[in-house]
């Protein structure tokens, strides 16, 4: 089957043809369907920001690496005991790319996300087809369309996000970085009762963005004092919750002074592996007491996601959409920024969304 993978390991930003990471589509074998798996016929898979760090070879660097795992679907066929949450075949999904062994220590303890069995299950879906077990697979609501499913997963981590914050009604946020992370948390935030809630973000086109869709402040990082925007919008006080979205670390160190006494940092993107960043543990979370935290992935977060989706405004995360073929392209496109989120639609399926 299809499927859009890294063939050679290097940056997608490289400058020089000769050394510069590349995507192609290629022929993958069929993914066989167990007695309790769910084989999906893929819609659509949205690239997401981790993707360029695989062709970096950040998890490994045997090609071809399969990509793709925020898709949306149509469930193709069913593993004979694949019925315990009610899925049947012509139903529209989306779901969780990571299945949880359930067994070993961590999962038996409520601590999914450090499975130690996470690593050997890949089933990569920006493919033609995916096969996952069912406990990673969730029906659609009604009113949400396979363009708008693709969306879900990254919608858990905003969720994830919203969790590590511990947000109380009335809490001051500041969400730095303006991708698809950043709008989504922005907009969950913002239903939890976020106050002065301001996105920190260099682009333009990505301030308006989060202003049309909750945020009461932007601040621009390379054209402002973001210190001086910050004690104007919280009175002096600073944010009670700050969340970096932008991966940059470029951007990371500075937030820790935006943060008011007592308030938890939230660092909810992937950072260079070789990273360290400086950290004063007097000024921060002796006289602070700041509580500093990260996201890695979002498990126990998709139900709630779900019943989330309906509520956002995923529009301006799904207006460039490129087929299958043109993977190349559209990984082009995602590198540029030109858009906050880049789509490949891997089958073309009519749908009637119910309203």
């Amino acid at each position: 089957m299809r499927t859009v993978a890294v063939t050679r390991i290097g940056s997608l930003r490289d400058p020089d043809e000769s050394t510069r990471g590349r995507i192609g589509v290629v022929d993958f074998p069929d993914q066989e369907l167990g007695p309790e798996d769910v084989r999906i016929r893929v819609a659509y898979s949205a690239i997401c920001g981790s993707d360029p760090h695989l062709a970096e070879g950040f998890f490994g660097t045997d090609v071809p690496i399969g990509l793709g795992h925020e898709l949306s679907g149509v469930v193709e066929a069913l593993g004979e005991r694949a019925t315990r949450n009610g899925l049947s075949i012509g139903d529209r999904v989306a779901g969780n790319f990571l299945r949880f062994c359930g067994t070993c220590r961590p999962c038996q303890e409520g601590k999914q996300q450090f499975c130690e069995n996470i690593q050997e299950y890949n089933r990569p879906g920006m493919a033609e087809t995916v096969t996952w077990h069912e406990s990673q697979v969730y029906r659609l609501p009604d009113d949400v369309s396979l363009l708008q499913g693709a969306i879900l997963e990254p919608t858990s981590v905003a969720v994830r996000i919203a969790d590590k914050t511990n947000i109380k009604v009335g809490d001051r946020v500041a969400i730095c970085g303006g991708g698809p992370i950043g709008q989504l948390a922005l907009q969950v935030l913002k239903m939890h009762g976020a106050t002065s809630l301001t996105l920190i973000e260099p682009i333009a086109e990505r301030r308006e963005m989060a202003l049309r869709h909750g945020a009461e402040h932007v601040i621009d990082p390379v054209g402002e004092n973001q210190l001086e925007r910050a004690d104007q919008i919280t009175g002096g006080r600073g944010f009670d919750v700050v969340v970096d979205a932008s991966g940059s670390t470029r951007a990371v160190t500075g937030l820790l002074d935006l943060a008011a006494k007592g308030a938890t940092v939230v660092y909810g993107a992937m950072y260079p592996h070789d990273f360290a960043m400086p950290l004063n543990l007097t000024d921060y979370l002796y006289t602070k007491e700041l509580t500093l935290t990260g996201v890695f992935v979002s498990p126990y977060a998709f139900p709630r996601a779900l019943q989330v989706l309906p509520h956002l405004d995923v529009s301006e995360l799904t207006e460039a959409v490129f087929d299958i073929e043109d993977a190349v392209e559209a990984f082009a496109v995602h590198v540029s920024g030109a858009h906050p989120k880049v789509v490949i639609r891997c089958n073309r399926i009519d749908e009637e969304v119910r309203r």
